[in-house]
């Protein structure tokens, strides 16, 4: 009788630690084990890890004028409008410069972990991520570069403002009890940064982990730059908690990767049906007209299980390698582009609020009630054309456009009266604020993303019709 792959596997496991015990010199031991472990070389070639300091000097040059351009010229906006009050994503100095990141999502025991600390080079490190059958993540763990190997707490992480993760206080204590940081000097981490998720369990109540699970995975999902979600041919089916994460992946799908993991594990008939299966359990969650890429292999330091697709996982995963480098090499660009679209949704708030001012001015008089006159505004902007008022004059998309009853909380929390128009908003020595942040738009940022790709200039970002410009404010310090 044959025997099938994933028992060749439990064979060949039990057949090495029975022959490490009796080795007796650590020469014996590392010749067994090179023989059994996976050669890396091709990690290292595919994500270009001995890469051009040149390189490294010009995206640190290009990140400090991205941040002073944020400084000079979307922030001071951002401030005079409360416009952090309106959404809840709020831009830091350790959010620009952060790494591109990559977090890992999926079903408990999947090989989330197995897989950093295969593309880490971990295996048998004092700092390998734990391993096992049973369910072993219960934290969210960020690996990341440092100049020496250490853990730090949740609450140290939290409390660094030169780090990304300030935010995550808004969590509670309980979460940041279940948070860790990992950092150690490795060429992968000086350009990316990892984070490892608690598995789905479906038995399970959310409420049971002592924290908001699924808020704290949508922060995570809203700031990737590329989202592993693994599977293993045996947990392909699809519970309430896997569900509601993919509802929250909802239009991150171009970040989105399916990992079949553990794929050596099955006889390629049998690997087959898994595929099928897979596509099947996930089709009435991903919503979309070409469903996100799939790879079929097995990510783990030990070399395949005989008679399996040796050559099909191997192209596999240098495809998806393929794709994490396109990622880090691209993460310049994404950044500005970013930053460009989140400066374009300040300047249409800072529009609309001027656009609130001036429709308040204009129905006042001396007998009115400022209260019911603005409760008025606020109840029915499209009564005074606010909205299309803006549509009209700047040519931005009305998919680009905040909620109406969005406004209706934010002022009801920042008085009218708080807020000057665009027009009184500059100085003789500074200009405009709705000056500087067109510029931005218009020219400083596309033209950041042009000297970091030379010969290569962007369509269309230097058209003040294609950004959606609209009349600038007269400057009433400056004599014409």
């Amino acid at each position: 009788m044959p025997v099938k792959p994933v028992q060749c596997a439990k064979i060949h496991s039990q057949r090495l630690t029975s022959d490490l015990l009796f080795l007796s010199t650590e020469e014996e031991v590392e010749d067994v084990l090179s023989n059994i472990l996976r050669d890396r070389s091709h990690i290292d070639e595919t994500l270009r890890l001995a890469s051009e300091e040149n390189a490294a000097e010009n995206y640190h040059a290009a990140l400090q004028k991205l941040r002073k351009i944020y400084h000079s010229a979307i922030k001071p906006m951002e401030q005079a409008y409360k416009y952090n009050e309106l959404r809840a994503h709020e831009i830091s100095d350790g959010e620009i410069t952060s790494k591109p990141m990559v977090l890992f999502l999926g079903p408990w025991s999947v090989g989330k972990s197995s897989m950093i600390n295969y593309l880490l080079g971990l295996k048998d490190s004092p700092y390998q991520l734990y391993t096992g059958a049973e369910p072993t993540t219960s934290e969210f763990t960020v690996i990341m570069h440092g100049k020496k190997t250490r853990s730090i707490e949740g609450i140290v992480m939290a409390a660094d403002s030169s780090r990304s993760f300030s935010p995550l206080e808004k969590f509670g204590q309980s979460f940041l009890e279940k948070l860790i940081g990992i950092e150690m000097p490795h060429k992968l981490l000086e350009r990316v940064t990892f984070v490892d998720t608690p598995g789905i369990i479906e038995n399970r109540k959310q409420q049971e982990r002592g924290y908001p699970f699924n808020d704290v995975c949508q922060w995570f999902i809203d700031r990737a730059d590329l989202i592993f979600v693994t599977f293993d041919p045996t947990k392909l089916d699809v519970g309430l908690e896997l569900e509601m994460l993919f509802r929250q992946l909802k239009g991150r799908e171009s970040q989105i990767r399916i990992i079949l993991n553990k794929a050596d594990n099955l006889a390629t008939q049998d690997l087959m049906r898994v595929y099928g299966a897979l596509f099947w359990s996930l089709a009435p969650l991903i919503n979309v007209t070409e469903p996100p890429r799939v790879y079929v292999s097995s990510f783990w330091p030990y070399d395949y299980a005989p008679d399996t697709s040796r050559e099909l996982f191997k192209r596999e995963e240098i495809s998806l390698l393929e794709d994490l480098n396109q990622v880090i090499e691209n993460r310049m660009e994404n950044k500005i582009a970013f930053i460009r679209q989140h400066a374009i949704r300040v300047r249409i708030h800072a529009l609309l609020v001027d656009r609130y001012v001036q429709t308040f001015k204009d129905k006042m008089s001396y007998f009115s009630d400022p209260d019911l006159v603005f409760k008025e505004i606020v109840d029915d902007p499209d009564k005074f054309f606010i909205f299309k008022s803006i549509l009209a004059k700047t040519n931005v998309s009305k998919f680009d456009l905040p909620n109406r009853e969005a406004y209706q909380d934010f002022f009801g929390v920042n008085p009218i009266g708080s807020f000057k128009s665009l027009s009184a908003q500059c100085s003789y020595s500074g200009g405009c604020l709705l000056d500087k942040i067109e510029k931005a738009i218009t020219s400083e940022l596309p033209g950041l993303l042009s000297s970091i790709n030379p010969g290569k200039a962007p369509p269309g970002l230097s058209s003040c019709e294609a950004t959606g410009c609209g009349d600038k404010p007269k400057n009433r310090y400056r004599k014409n």
